[in-house]
């Protein structure tokens, strides 16, 4: 018989291989999601829509890594079973702390449900919640400027509803405020207990604890409230409509859904019993313990210290009046298309230019992608380079090939461009086009592109500085601008729909002035939320964060000292690829990966060329794999 007529020994299946169907049909079953998409990578854990990604379990497990999955696993279904995204959007304060804080306890509230009914997810969630603490140092804080206070109030309602102390890690954390909190919002605390399984009800109670941290006024909870109850009768009068389909489709899932709770018991019990027996083999054999160090960081929104929004003494004095807000509600359609037809106009004698840069990517791009196949498959498109063997020799089987999806594809890039007022004129018009033509051309080759800017709503502070000066002035009051974040494209959004956006950038009084620290957290936290494997921000100013009305009544250097954070917060402990381009202005004393180009004519062409550099860094990696992988099958 000839050797290539074998079919090759079936592989040993992985010791972490039962553990996982346990885990992920346990979170189906919790979750009432049977189509729910979980996959395990060594990224950071997240929760998009209907796809659920876990961390990897470490080779070498131990129990408590083990419970540390699981607790992933079950905070994110119970994030499914028991959230209304919609009710938690209409109710959700628009400042940035308020709303991290609201986030925090929301999550909160759903861990509490599934703690007090179950005593297994009860010991998974802890070991979750005690894993994310030691990776965030939580035990080494002194101080409030460097302890979230969401963090805390999430820790204390989970105290309040579970009977459950904060995990040894967050104590520290926790007892550095928990006089404050308690002492103005006992019992604002107190009541949410009894709404725990009514969001609405329980969302309003979080926003009473919100008024009582004066961290919102009651004049915005009002003016929520109507929003609400509007939305609440449009959608009781749809249910209205429906209610006869309605009843119908419960009658249709009573069964199921009684089935479907026991079910989740029996598939919890035997994927403990599974997390317990299975990594205890692999120790027997292994004779240690690896630590999961690659068990990724939690999913509570925010992330906690990696992601806090304030450097060192950072702070905004009021967030009540920032805006983000998507480049097609700050003016009409018809001034959106004759600006955009002004931006065409100014860059006719540019075209040349950058078609020849988006083709140069592009193919560089596809050249990747061509060279990305797998031969010698058993499935698959027919693979015409191996059909003269078949002739020569009957018995010869035929052979397939298979594209492979590169790293390129699962990738997204977000472009965050400074629109201050010294980008105005050639600067900002080139910026505009080469965002343009790069969203377009990587379009093309499968990678999603983001489109950002950011501003601020007035010169020399806005409604923020006028509440300061309202307030006696207070001493060291932090930011005292209203930041305005435009989002041009969205990652998802076709480049045809988001074309016109851009021109709002060539709009008249548009470009004020820029506070870069902020707006690269706000694009950063964005990009974290993508269900993509690859992340790559690409910031794009021509200068130092400046806000006359901040550096006025705060150091010189106070703006600066928080980019610099943010940027070390990111480059050091993120998963996200950092780039930077200044425009007549050195970034790379801020920026580790960074280049600096004198002129705006420049710019399409550095952008191209980083960009390149990535993708070529990712492909050289590849490379030895592929060639490992073409030697064994050579051998074999």
């Amino acid at each position: 018989m000839s050797i290539s007529n074998r079919k090759p020994a079936t592989s040993k299946e992985a010791p972490s291989e039962p553990l996982k169907r346990a885990v992920s049909g346990a979170m189906k079953a919790m979750a009432r999601r049977p189509d729910l998409d979980i996959t395990f990578a060594v990224d950071r854990p997240a929760l998009v829509g209907e796809r659920a990604r876990l961390p990897e379990p470490p080779r070498r497990m131990s129990e408590a890594d083990a419970a540390v999955l699981r607790g992933h696993a079950d905070a994110m279904a119970l994030r499914l079973a028991c959230h209304d995204e919609e009710v938690h959007r209409r109710l959700a304060p628009s400042g940035q702390q308020a709303r991290a804080l609201f986030d925090a306890v929301e999550q909160a509230r759903v861990e509490a449900i599934g703690a007090r009914r179950m005593s297994g997810v009860a010991a998974n969630l802890t070991a979750m919640l005690e894993d994310r603490c030691q990776r965030a140092h939580m035990q080494d804080v002194v101080d409030r400027s460097d302890a979230p206070i969401e963090e805390a109030v999430a820790l204390i309602v989970r105290e309040r509803l579970t009977g459950l102390r904060p995990p040894p890690s967050a104590r520290k954390l926790v007892d550095l405020w928990r006089d404050v909190i308690e002492d103005k919002a006992s019992r604002e605390l107190d009541r949410l207990a009894a709404s725990l399984e009514d969001q609405r009800a329980f969302a309003r109670g979080v926003r009473d604890i919100l008024v009582s941290l004066d961290m919102i006024d009651e004049t915005d909870l009002d003016a929520e409230d109507e929003t609400d109850d509007d939305s609440q009768d449009s959608s009781e009068q749809r249910q209205d409509q429906n209610e006869g389909e309605g009843e119908r489709q419960a009658q249709e899932d009573g069964g199921e859904s009684e089935a479907s709770a026991d079910a989740v018991q029996d598939d919890l019990e035997d994927g403990e019993s599974e997390a317990a027996e299975a990594p205890a083999g692999e120790m027997a054999d292994d004779g240690e313990l690896a630590e999961a160090d690659d068990a990724g960081e939690a999913r509570r929104p925010p992330t906690s210290l990696s992601n806090e929004p304030r450097g060192p003494e950072y702070k905004a004095f009021s967030t009540r009046f920032d805006e983000t807000v998507a480049a097609e509600d700050l003016c009409d359609a018809e001034e959106l298309a004759r600006l955009r037809s002004y931006l065409d106009k100014q860059l006719a004698n540019l075209q040349g230019v950058v078609a020849r840069l988006a083709n140069r990517l592009q193919r560089r791009l596809l050249a990747q992608q061509n060279r990305a196949w797998e031969f010698d498959l058993e499935e698959g498109m027919l693979d015409p380079a191996r059909l003269p063997r078949v002739v020569t020799d009957p018995f010869q089987p035929l052979s397939f090939k298979r594209e492979k999806d590169t790293d390129f594809r699962d990738t997204v890039v977000t472009l965050l461009i400074d629109n201050s007022g010294s980008m105005r004129g050639r600067p900002i018009t080139v910026a505009a086009t080469c965002a343009d033509v790069l969203a377009r051309t990587l379009e093309r080759c499968g990678v999603k592109v983001e489109i950002l800017g950011f501003t601020t709503r007035a010169w020399k502070g806005g409604q923020s500085r006028e509440l300061w000066l309202q307030s006696g002035k207070p001493a060291n009051p932090g930011r005292l601008n209203d930041l305005r974040h435009i989002i041009y494209k969205a990652a998802d959004a076709p480049w045809r729909r988001a074309r016109r956006n851009l021109g709002l950038m060539m709009r008249e009084g548009l470009l004020k002035e820029n506070i870069d620290g902020e707006a690269l957290d706000w694009a950063h936290k964005r990009l974290l939320a993508r269900p993509e494997q690859r992340r790559i921000l690409m910031v794009i100013s021509d200068g130092a964060p400046v806000d006359d009305s901040t550096l006025s009544v705060n150091p010189g250097n106070y703006l600066e000292r928080h980019l610099r954070h943010v940027i070390a917060e990111i480059e050091e402990r993120s998963p996200v690829e950092l780039i930077a381009i200044g425009i007549g202005h050195d970034v790379t004393r801020y920026y580790r990966r960074a280049v600096t180009i004198v002129d705006a004519e420049e710019l399409g062409g550095a952008m191209t060329e980083k960009l390149a550099e990535l993708f070529d860094e990712t492909a050289s990696r590849a490379a030895p794999a592929r060639g490992r992988r073409q030697r064994q099958r050579l051998h074999a």
